[in-house]
């Protein structure tokens, strides 16, 4: 069995001796080759699937070293603002650590698979009449006025872990890819893993920096548009945020490594979403899409060279939000327990 994340990359972490580590075990996600979106993209893909974390999406990776250092503060509490991955994984790893965990969640905005995962590690769960970028403001408040600790990718050691990522896929590549595509919600993970190549490249372990490439929804595309966006509307739940916290980290790693930050429609995330379980076996939620729906659009501008290597990042898993998967899946036909009109209608021949 591999390390868990903080001691397998224990001295690119501010961790010490003394640091409590709790973990579930997070890390070590798969790095799966993806023939059929090769094939359409016309380059060399490959699926970074964050969704087999113990919590169903990357947050863990950020989750286990906040925490660790939060117990290691002498905190009772922590708290976040959410849409639901957060939330979920804070209450994991708040779980795990013995601390109290509130999680501030937009009324009506959280897929049901994240909150039931909230509420079956025991948060205590507000749902706050705002959007997500109303939440995140009383959250720095409650964090600034009371002994809570805010876990919030504006929470260094949450962007410190999840750099890992990166750690993770030039162990498997030799290398940086040429392109690192992934979605754009709060604008932490763009964030994170720019950090991550730049700190291996430091410590010698990659010679090629990628160029990253972000992808945020059309209807809550703040960086794209270049303001606010003060009632962000998508079906990518996770990524339905008006105003990102890391903006200008995010801005910092598109100029600083060469890439770009784009949007793509609900329709282009849907159809990528799609793809994804029916030809690559991946089932993730639609936000985790959004990354494989930007290089579909690139592709058919003749972006990538089919010598590119590009990693899109699959951010959560599909049960995340099952909802969308439901509604969008065929209804099942309807037959008689009958052995040979099952197979008649399946159009079998006996052999």
């Amino acid at each position: 069995m591999s390390p868990a994340l903080i001691e397998r990359y224990r001295e690119f972490l501010p961790v010490t001796a003394d640091t409590p580590i709790v973990t579930l075990s997070e890390g070590n996600t798969p790095l799966l080759p993806a023939p059929v979106l090769s094939a359409q993209v016309g380059a060399e893909v490959h699926l970074k699937f964050e969704g087999c974390n113990p919590t169903g999406s990357f947050k863990d990776r950020g989750m286990t070293l906040a925490v660790s250092k939060a117990k290691e503060s002498g905190v009772e509490a922590v708290v976040c603002a959410s849409t639901g991955n957060t939330a979920a994984s804070a209450a994991a790893y708040a779980a795990r650590a013995r601390l109290r965990c509130i999680v501030l969640l937009p009324e009506g905005k959280v897929a049901l698979g994240k909150l039931a995962h909230v509420s079956m590690c025991g948060a205590e769960v507000v749902a706050v009449k705002g959007n997500f970028d109303e939440a995140l403001e009383i959250v720095r408040y409650l964090a600034n006025t009371y002994p809570v600790e805010m876990v919030n990718s504006l929470n260094p050691y949450r962007i410190d872990g999840q750099m890992t990522g990166a750690f993770e896929i030039v162990d498997v590549l030799g290398d940086g890819p040429v392109y690192q595509a992934m979605p754009v919600g709060n604008a932490g993970n763009i964030t994170a893993y720019w950090k991550g190549y730049k700190r291996y490249q430091e410590a010698g372990r990659l010679q090629r920096l990628p160029r990253m490439l972000g992808f945020q929804a059309a209807g809550a595309a703040p960086i794209v548009l270049g303001k606010p966006v003060s009632n962000p509307e998508t079906v990518a739940s996770a990524i339905r945020i008006g105003n990102p916290a890391s903006w200008k980290d995010a801005e910092a790693a598109r100029d600083e490594s060469g890439g770009l930050i784009d949007a793509v429609t609900d329709e282009e995330i849907l159809a990528a979403y799609q793809l994804l379980g029916s030809k690559e076996g991946v089932f993730c939620e639609p936000a985790s899409a959004a990354g494989v729906a930007g290089i579909l659009k690139l592709a058919k501008e003749g972006f990538f060279k089919p010598s590119d290597q590009v990693v899109c990042i699959i951010t959560g898993h599909g049960l995340k939000d099952p909802d969308t998967a439901i509604a969008s899946a065929p209804t099942p036909t309807s037959l008689p327990a009958e052995k040979g009109a099952v197979a008649s209608a399946l159009g079998l021949e006996s052999q």
